[in-house]
């Protein structure tokens, strides 16, 4: 199956969770993965009309995205990886949206960043609703914390959380927290569930998904 196919069929099953969930039709926004892959496999989704992309690192999308925005200058691109403080001006002018400000110095960071090349990011906060010590993200108990200071210390405006489960559990708990989270930080966008998990994540309030190989196919083992 080609990539364009696989796209339409996650479209459908997006459409239908929305239905099965009482949302209004359209509002999830489907966030395609393309970590790893060139822009001879990107170019065809971006034909068949998707525009929101996602990335995990600055230096790849460097390297391919610049030449497909001249092409398509209306792509939105989001980093969904961790950002390295010594990456983030890189950030501030590549990405619309950065997903994964996971502590204080990152978000002290983007501020001078976002000062100095006068562009704003769309901004979200990582949360780590595993405790999981390998992964980046803000533990659960700090979030209200961290957003309050990202406002008040840094002058940031946060939209939303972003997860990313544990592997071996059940997600549900894992979006319900966020969700939970979400509305005590008082920010409305829920960025969780991906190729395995979407239709759950979207019953639980997702407002974006990042999906990767439901769109892509399987990928290789390095970035190209």
């Amino acid at each position: 199956m080609k990539a364009t196919d696989r796209l339409n069929q996650v479209l459908d099953d997006v459409a239908r969770a929305e239905k099965d969930a009482g949302r209004e039709p359209g509002s999830v926004t489907v966030v395609a993965v393309s970590k790893t892959f060139g822009a001879e496999a990107i170019a065809p989704v971006i034909d068949a009309g998707q525009r929101i992309f996602g990335e995990n690192r600055v230096q790849e999308a460097q390297a391919k995205w610049p030449a497909l925005r001249e092409r398509t200058p209306d792509v939105e691109l989001h980093l969904i990886g961790p950002l390295q403080s010594n990456k983030a001006g890189d950030a501030v002018a590549l990405f619309d949206v950065i997903e994964t400000v996971d502590r204080d110095k990152i978000a002290r960071v983007l501020a001078a960043e976002m000062e100095k090349q006068q562009r704003r990011p769309r901004l979200y906060v990582q949360v780590n609703t595993g405790s999981e010590p390998q992964k980046a993200g803000i533990e659960p108990t700090e979030v209200v914390r961290f957003v309050d200071a990202c406002r008040t210390d840094h002058g940031l405006t946060i939209e939303g959380l972003m997860c990313i489960p544990p592997i071996d559990e059940n997600p549900g708990p894992h979006f319900a927290l966020l969700e939970k989270l979400a509305r005590e930080a008082g920010v409305t966008g829920l960025s969780m569930g991906m190729s395995a998990d979407f239709e759950s994540a979207i019953s639980f309030g997702a407002t974006s998904i990042r999906v990767g190989s439901a769109i892509f196919g399987p990928r290789s083992k390095a970035p190209v």
